[in-house]
């Protein structure tokens, strides 16, 4: 991925960066979970608070859930996806038919 793949990063690193999705530049966030296939022992998904309100709640209780498959690089600084940019708002998650490949935001 970003990283070229070489190079071991810790969770908290990933944590730290902010999510930006480059179909409309979009912040989304910062990354709050992970999704782990643990037969594999790979991550499926970053998972991203939807949008914040009064004292760091979440407002709506929807998150973002990003298939890994949809980073398009890890930075020092910044972790870049790809999300339809119609599509871009957690407050108002798409249909489970609207992304490819049958991934759905939660």
């Amino acid at each position: 991925m970003a990283n070229g793949g070489h190079l071991p990063m810790k969770i908290s690193e990933l944590q730290e960066k902010d999510v930006v999705n480059i179909a409309d530049g979009r912040k989304l966030g910062q990354i709050y979970d992970l999704e782990l296939d643990m037969q594999k022992g790979v991550i499926q998904a970053i998972v991203v608070p939807g949008e914040t309100r009064w004292f760091g709640l979440v407002s709506g209780g929807h998150e973002w859930v990003i298939p890994w498959r949809h980073i398009v690089k890890i930075g020092s600084d910044v972790i870049l996806v790809r999300l339809d940019s119609g599509r871009s708002s957690p407050m108002a998650p798409p249909s489970h038919s609207m992304l490819p490949d049958g991934d759905e935001y939660r």
